[in-house]
């Protein structure tokens, strides 16, 4: 009869080795479970953007990208190419982006009307008024009798600013005392280069094309707004999304917000980085060109988004009540609360 195998290990040791393995495996629960969380906090904040397929937004986007700062700031941004702003709007609404680029004029008409969008700061530049110089044009008052062509319709905003300006100046009414002629950009672009207009109203990236064919500015849409009283430049153009995916993405908004502002700081003074994203500005070898929309770009950088900001953009607004009435800001004369996204200002 075999003897039995007598067991050496006594009951405190054989709990010690028991104690260990439950300790291991906890161990091992603990690391999967920490390495889980990583991966959730690793999932990259997603966003749409709906923006114009040759709007100088991509500018933006192409340095962001170059620079690393969104996946620095963990957000993926999926762009959706539209034909122009009001396509952008379209694409918001229907909920088909997150994220477009729009005026706060539009936004604030939006929140009047119930659809509660809300905007971010991007840009301090629309454009000017852009003249040839064998024209004989100084001062505003010399456009009566001219040919003044025009980007947009009698109710852009920049027009509105413009003709407010001329009627401060001369007492006048700038529709009755020049032949205005409205169009689309390269429209305006083609009839101050090519003489059939001695000036033009146009977007600030068509006047900078205007300029190195020998037109020159004579007055900013930022100048104008400030001699009507504007404190300071309001930023003309921003990052439009609504209440409901501020709500639903606040990080990702965030996020997204945070890249934008250091993309531009570093824009504002790189050199390098423009050249890095020239493919993107379709200038081809024009260095001229090139040189040309990177400087006047750089005039519209906004630098922060303060209380500041959302005052002047107030008076402007009232400006354009005053003088667009309801052809250009509805039945509202002051910016609805809400209109900018407060909780991201940096002052």
């Amino acid at each position: 009869m075999p003897l039995p195998i007598e067991n050496t290990q006594s009951s405190e040791e054989l709990m010690t080795i028991s104690m260990k393995s439950a300790f291991r495996g906890l161990l091992a629960g603990g690391l999967a479970l920490a390495m889980a969380g990583a991966a959730v906090a690793q999932e990259p904040l997603k966003l749409t953007l709906a923006l114009q397929a040759t709007g100088t937004a991509k500018w933006e986007l192409a340095a962001m990208q170059a620079l690393g700062l969104d996946k620095k700031h963990n957000v993926e941004l999926t762009v959706q190419d539209v034909a122009d702003s009001a396509a952008g709007q379209i694409a918001l609404q229907a909920k088909q982006a997150d994220v477009i680029l729009s005026d706060f004029v539009w936004v604030a008409l939006q929140r009047h009307e119930g659809n509660m969008v809300t905007y971010v700061p991007h840009s301090l530049t629309v454009g000017g008024l852009i003249v040839d110089p064998k024209a004989g044009i100084t001062k505003l008052a010399d456009l009566k009798g001219k040919t003044l062509a025009v980007s947009g319709s009698p109710v852009d905003k920049s027009f509105v600013v413009l003709a407010a300006t001329y009627n401060k100046e001369t007492g006048g009414t700038l529709v009755d005392d020049a032949e205005t002629r409205f169009g689309a950009p390269p429209l305006i672009n083609e009839l101050i280069t090519g003489g059939q207009a001695q000036a033009a109203l146009n977007l600030w990236n068509w006047n900078s094309r205007a300029k190195l064919a020998g037109s020159t500015e004579l007055v900013s849409v930022a100048a104008m707004l400030k001699e009507l009283g504007v404190s300071e430049t309001p930023p003309l153009l921003g990052w439009a999304f609504f209440d409901e995916t501020a709500a639903q993405k606040p990080e990702a908004i965030k996020a997204f917000a945070d890249a934008s502002f250091e993309t531009k700081a570093a824009l504002l003074t790189d050199d390098g980085l423009w050249d890095t994203i020239r493919p993107a500005m379709n200038v081809k070898e024009d260095d001229a060109l090139f040189a040309q929309l990177r400087d006047d770009y750089r005039h519209g950088i906004v630098k922060a988004f303060t209380a500041q900001s959302v005052a002047a953009a107030k008076e402007a607004f009232a400006i354009m009540a005053k003088f667009g009435g309801k052809d250009v800001v509805g039945d509202i004369t002051e910016i609805p609360e809400g209109t900018f996204y407060t909780a991201l200002q940096t002052q």
